[in-house]
């Protein structure tokens, strides 16, 4: 335990840096997954989406953030096999390797998966660093069969979604007028669907514990003043005609604008809720290691403290107000065109997706997860809507990304034992 005696403080330090480096990382490249549509379909401004991101990427990550935490933590590699000294550099390995990949593909405007870094960096340095036996190959299995699962799921989900847009009310005769008594319903369900799963689950990382019964309950009222608010601001919408003889849904899609304000604060806050756990799930196994001096596992259950929440989603608010600007063009402009009825039904779908994978521990990729919902928007309209060879180029990007986060943990991991005295 002499590495953590010695040096305690100086690794905790470095740990911390490293672990806002990384969540400035999420911020700066994942919060196009939350914000991508918003701007791409012209329902908010670049400058509308940071502010409102801002609020509620901070308030996904703090208020149901702890479950995935747990899981980068403890799920992905074997603690007994693997001593505190080593965990402690290895983790901060896992940090250093996944911000850097992510400032590479920020730079380039590339929208990779940061859950796919960080899993693949913590993966490297456990299996090169230490033994092949010290990955939990079986809680790798459900986290990487998520990876597929959810796309699929939301897209799914936004096809549905879309089509119901289509049938209550795009094609029939009063489009307005049943976009007005409709959207209401699905501002709803946005406000139900992401209230329960924090009412259920991540709230208890903030010491509330509240019953299902009175979580479902209040996801009930909180879905209903969503819906009454929405309606205020409806009643603010008329018709367009000028607009509509130039396009004809024109005034409907004003509709559906006011209703993308709230799918982008439910996005934002599934993406916190969710991605948080990438920058301070390793940051939150050495914090337990050190400050017990090296004698609690770091695979112990423990409740994630929160101020290491606290660090994550500043560390996010910092990446996405300085340079989120970049991938959310990728993301809103060059997948498939988006409107406002359009933009509504992925970016529901992916949120809905990603807050029940929160609550079940699942640390999902959030970029595949609207990815696949837009394109399940995309081919409600038939496949020629999509761009294919801007979806060559994500998927491309998805698959260089795991191998990057794992190379490049295994140099820094090997660099730190070697400034550390060879531990």
């Amino acid at each position: 335990m002499s590495l953590i005696a010695d040096y305690g403080l100086v690794l905790l330090v470095l740990a911390c840096l490293f672990g806002f480096f990384m969540a400035w990382g999420v911020g700066a490249n994942d919060v196009a997954n939350a914000m991508g549509t918003s701007v791409g379909s012209r329902a908010l401004t670049i400058k509308q989406a940071i502010i409102i991101a801002m609020v509620f990427e901070f308030a996904g990550a703090y208020l149901a953030g702890g479950e995935v935490t747990e899981t980068i933590k403890n799920g992905i590699v074997d603690a007994d096999l693997i001593s505190p000294n080593l965990m402690v550099l290895g983790m901060m390995s896992a940090l250093l390797a996944a911000g850097t990949w992510l400032l590479v593909a920020s730079t380039r405007g590339w929208p990779v998966s940061t859950t796919h870094t960080i899993v693949g960096a913590v993966i490297g340095f456990a299996a090169v660093g230490v033994s092949m036996d010290a990955v939990h190959w079986s809680g790798v299995g459900p986290i990487v069969a998520s990876w597929v699962v959810t796309p699929m799921l939301a897209g799914i989900i936004s096809f549905c979604l879309f089509v119901s847009v289509q049938k209550l009310i795009i094609d029939t005769d009063n489009p307005f007028l049943n976009a007005k008594r409709y959207v209401p319903l699905y501002m709803f369900i946005t406000g139900f669907v992401i209230s329960l799963m924090t009412m259920t689950k991540g709230l208890k990382h903030v010491g509330l514990n509240l019953s299902s019964t009175e979580g479902f309950l209040l996801s009930i009222g909180i879905g209903v003043l969503v819906m009454l608010l929405g309606i205020a601001l409806l009643s603010r919408i008329h018709v367009d005609v000028e607009a509509d003889k130039a396009f004809h849904f024109s005034s409907v899609e004003k509709v559906f604008a006011i209703l993308m304000i709230f799918t982008a604060c439910s996005m934002a806050f599934a993406h916190g809720s969710n991605d948080v756990a990438n920058a301070v799930g390793p940051l939150a196994a050495i914090v337990g290691v050190i400050q017990s001096g090296g004698e609690q596992a770091a695979g112990a259950k423990s409740l994630v403290p929160g101020w290491i929440l606290l660090l994550g989603a500043l560390g996010i608010v910092v990446g996405l107000a300085t340079y989120g600007y970049k991938v959310i063009a990728t993301i809103g402009k060059e997948i498939t065109e988006l409107t406002p009825s359009r933009g509504f039904a992925a970016e529901l779908a992916a949120a809905t997706t990603v807050v029940s994978a929160s609550g079940l521990g699942l640390p999902v990729s959030t970029t595949h997860t609207l990815v696949g919902a837009i394109l399940g928007v995309g081919l409600a309209r038939g496949i020629g809507a999509l761009n294919l060879g801007m979806i060559g180029k994500i998927f491309l990007s998805w698959i260089i990304t795991l191998p990057a986060g794992a190379i490049l943990s295994i140099i820094f991991f090997f660099i730190l034992r070697s400034l550390f005295g060879g531990v």
